[in-house]
């Protein structure tokens, strides 16, 4: 009911949106005189303003910032590698020819790691993770999981659950090859350790060479933020009988159970609700006085974040319940498809962790967790990063990340290339 409710607002909006593009063209045209009053000015604003709040945001286009090595650009083609209804494998496959050559290299001299760059499914496109795949590009080859939006999903395509999504994480390893460093960013990291933990113990040949997990809820239980809380505090029922809605027929995906992407905005928006009006605020004096560098940075940054997806019914409610409210990886409970998952099984695959200090969705202490469980790895293969004046954005995105945080990511990853097949070596003799 509240989905439909939503559509029919935004279709009711649609001749207002369509006068406020009409009155935002005609102040900013060049011939119009009253575009340069303040007047003039301050409507073309509001116009501006009120077009970007009632906005339906789609999903966002890469748009990489252009590859340069040694000052020459490299080609970067954006393809699909490996596909599944609820997601595709996405490589940022350099040209080759060219990256050889800046480094004055042959083709066949590259040795870049591969890296696995595990997006959240928790309301934002993988495109969140821009300015990560940004930081890794000029020394590594590429791959980020893009999750599907559950409301473009058909409903003929069946459920997708946590199970699930192990399952895919799994797979998505193995079509990479062997070596790879898994990189699991916020919501991913239990079921990506769970999908490592797995491979481990069936002593799969394909297991990653290492695993970092960035501001990652392990074990919800310590240091608890606003969102830990309020999935404790709420029954399983609450989240079931009031999140839950149907998508209209609108969309691919009509009749099927989501958790609507507008509704995790919500929740984001209101755990900052002041900083975002100020920022409009500012983006509306932006506007008034012509400083349209300010203006499009604004509107880069909210392109981005008022993107968002549903998730489906299954995978929501069973995250909120095994990770937020039982712990159950914690707890050493957690089962995938009927198996339990046992991370102490993990003895060769290096584990670095990422937290930041200011971080106010997984708290300090909550990804750390994944040194406790992998109990019987060597202390030689572990390392664990607290990253000083970062929130949870900054953790994966930002000056500090590009500066600090992704140097040290890239260090322990060559380290462990080569020891991790020292150590499988060992193992197999």
């Amino acid at each position: 009911m509240l989905y439909s409710f939503l559509e029919m607002s935004r279709a009711a909006m649609l001749p207002w949106r369509a006068a406020a593009n009409v009155t935002r063209r005609t102040l900013r045209n060049p011939l119009n005189p009253a575009g340069e009053t303040l007047a003039g000015r301050a409507m073309a604003a509001s116009a501006d303003l009120f077009e970007s709040l009632t906005r339906q945001y789609g999903k966002p286009a890469w748009a990489l910032e252009p590859l340069e090595v040694n000052g020459q650009t490299i080609p970067v083609e954006i393809e699909t590698v490996w596909k599944k209804p609820f997601c595709a494998l996405t490589r940022f496959a350099r040209d080759e020819a060219a990256l050889a050559a800046a480094r004055g290299i042959k083709p066949a001299e590259i040795k870049d790691p591969k890296v696995l760059l595990v997006a959240p499914l928790s309301g934002h496109y993988a495109t969140l993770l821009r300015g990560t795949v940004e930081a890794f590009i000029p020394d590594a080859d590429v791959y980020i999981t893009d999750w599907a939006d559950a409301r473009m999903v058909s409903l003929s395509e069946g459920r997708f659950d946590l199970d699930d999504y192990v399952a895919y994480v799994r797979e998505m390893i193995s079509a990479i090859g062997a070596g790879v460093h898994v990189v699991a960013v916020c919501q991913p990291g239990p079921p990506t350790l769970a999908a490592c933990a797995l491979m481990a113990e069936d002593d799969d040949p394909l297991r990653p060479a290492s695993m970092t997990f960035m501001g990652s809820p392990i074990d919800a239980r310590k240091s608890p933020t606003v969102p830990n809380k309020l999935a404790e505090e709420r029954p399983y029922a609450w989240f079931r009988d009031n999140l839950i809605q149907t998508v209209p027929v609108l969309y691919p995906g009509a009749l099927r159970r989501v958790y609507p992407g507008f509704l995790q905005l919500t929740g984001f928006i209101n755990m900052n609700y002041e900083r975002h009006v100020d920022a409009h605020y500012r983006f509306f004096q932006q506007l008034v006085d012509g400083d349209g560098d300010s203006a499009d940075k604004h509107r880069a940054f909210y392109d981005e974040y008022l993107a968002v997806m549903d998730l489906t019914e299954e995978f929501y409610l069973q995250t909120i319940r095994d990770v937020f409210q039982e712990h159950k990886l914690a707890r050493g409970t957690m089962t995938v498809k009927g198996r339990p998952v046992r991370p102490e099984a993990i003895t060769d695959i290096a584990l670095m962790t990422v937290e930041g200090e200011n971080d106010d969705i997984s708290g300090i202490g909550q990804t750390q967790a994944a040194h406790t469980l992998c109990a019987n790895l060597p202390a030689a293969l572990r390392l664990d990063h607290v990253q000083p004046e970062v929130g949870h954005y900054g953790v994966f995105n930002g000056r500090r990340f590009r500066e600090q945080i992704a140097p040290k990511m890239k260090a322990f990853m060559a380290q462990h290339a080569r020891d991790g097949v020292k150590a499988r070596k060992g193992k197999a003799a």
